[in-house]
């Protein structure tokens, strides 16, 4: 029996025998003047205690058993520790913390998906204007054709692996500066002239004026002459890939003892290419057409987000819409970016192509024949409609993507 149950009769039981101790003086001594009559006896008092001791002990028990399905016991103190409401505000914090933080880079982390995607579907176009650019075919489908005669379906993704890491990296780290860069800009237009860049562009109803395209253009070069350290031994590699069957080809060796250095780039993938540029050119060769590369990204880069930003802006009040993302002027802005900087850069690219494949058939030492850029001659824009038809539909996907998931980060919540 339970110890409270106990203490009333050991109470009375106690009493009794100081009473018998007491002797005569004790039973001359009333019973009722141990309490005044009025009064209710101890007995009567504690009468209640019991049941009202052993109601809460059983509710106590009974929340004590539903805690200890969801908690574990303190095995030195046998005191049950409940988990269910100390574990759910550690997830919580958990989970607002990867808020916060995918909040915070949602730029790079958007850039880095879309890339993957647009890559993946744009990548034959890619293959088939280089293709163009250092060899001759009579158009667009005479390439397509011999390649897949010549190389079969993987042909066109030959070497899609240095692209798929270095676009990913290079556009993340585009995005990340050319984001950063715009605002700081801005903010020096703002101090300098009195002119907000990005109040004005958010404002609805707005148009492009001067600051925003010079805003947008400089922080887009910016980036593009940042990135090129990065881009250069990635795309060189990829070109390597690209053409490895063909300047394998002993007719469009230059001289005979140049088609052993071509033919060992064949068949290689991107880290046995990397390695083999090395052999043949040192380290320093994976920069080959570094400076034809680094005029290419910084004019190109800074026409790329210049078009997209402000043909966003401009469609996005065209349309009546308040908003800087409307689907539909992502989609025709992304597009049209990649048309326009195409059509200004593409003979830089072209040189930039041939010195590049040119200096993959000489060894470390031997001079390579510089190629110079030449504006408005038919043979700089060979495989220029391939080029811009790629261009358009990588950057109508790449933007509506990424649009789309920095919204879609952006409105998560916290919880």
């Amino acid at each position: 029996m339970p110890a409270e149950l106990q203490s009333v009769p050991d109470d009375h039981h106690h009493q009794s025998i100081l009473l018998q101790q007491d002797g005569a003086a004790h039973r001359r001594r009333t019973p009722f003047s141990i309490m005044p009559p009025s009064s209710t006896s101890p007995s009567q008092q504690q009468q209640p205690q019991p049941q009202q001791q052993q109601q809460q002990q059983q509710q106590q028990q009974t929340t004590n058993l539903k805690n200890d399905e969801n908690s574990t016991a303190d095995s030195r103190s046998g005191t049950p520790t409940t988990t269910t409401t100390k574990a759910t505000p550690g997830a919580g914090n958990a989970v607002t913390s990867y808020h916060r933080l995918l909040k915070r880079y949602r730029v790079e982390v958007a850039a880095s998906a879309s890339s993957v995607l647009s890559t993946l579907t744009t990548f034959p176009l890619d293959s088939v204007k280089t293709r163009m650019q250092t060899y001759r075919y009579a158009g667009f489908l005479d390439c397509v054709q011999r390649t897949y005669q010549t190389e079969k379906f993987r042909g066109f993704f030959r070497g899609v692996t240095a692209p798929m890491a270095s676009i990913t990296l290079v556009r993340t780290i585009s995005f990340s500066i050319y984001q950063r860069s715009k605002y700081v800009y801005s903010d020096w237009v703002k101090r300098n002239f009195g002119v907000d860049v990005m109040a004005q562009v958010a404002a609805k109803g707005s148009y492009p004026n001067f600051w925003s395209v010079a805003t947008f253009g400089a922080a887009g070069m910016t980036a593009g002459s940042c990135i090129t350290a990065i881009a250069c031994p990635f795309e060189l590699t990829k070109l390597s890939a690209q053409v490895s069957v063909l300047i394998a080809d002993k007719k469009n060796c230059p001289k005979p003892e140049s088609h052993a250095i071509a033919a060992s780039y064949q068949n290689k993938g991107t880290l046995k290419t990397m390695r083999n540029i090395i052999k043949h050119r040192g380290i320093g060769g994976l920069y080959t057409g570094f400076r034809l590369h680094l005029l290419r990204d910084t004019l190109g880069t800074g026409t790329y987000f210049m078009t997209y930003e402000s043909s966003k802006q401009l469609l996005t009040t065209l349309g009546g819409d308040g908003t800087q993302s409307n689907p539909l002027a992502v989609l025709v802005a992304g597009g049209l970016c990649g048309i326009v900087s195409w059509a200004l850069i593409y003979p830089v690219d072209s040189a930039k192509s041939i010195y590049q494949r040119n200096s993959l058939m000489y060894s470390k030492g031997q001079k390579v024949e510089p190629v110079k850029i030449a504006f408005f001659q038919r043979n700089m824009y060979r495989g220029l409609g391939v080029s811009m038809g790629r261009s358009c539909a990588v950057n109508a996907v790449f933007f509506s993507s990424f649009e789309f998931l920095k919204k879609q980060i952006k409105a998560m919540d916290d919880v």
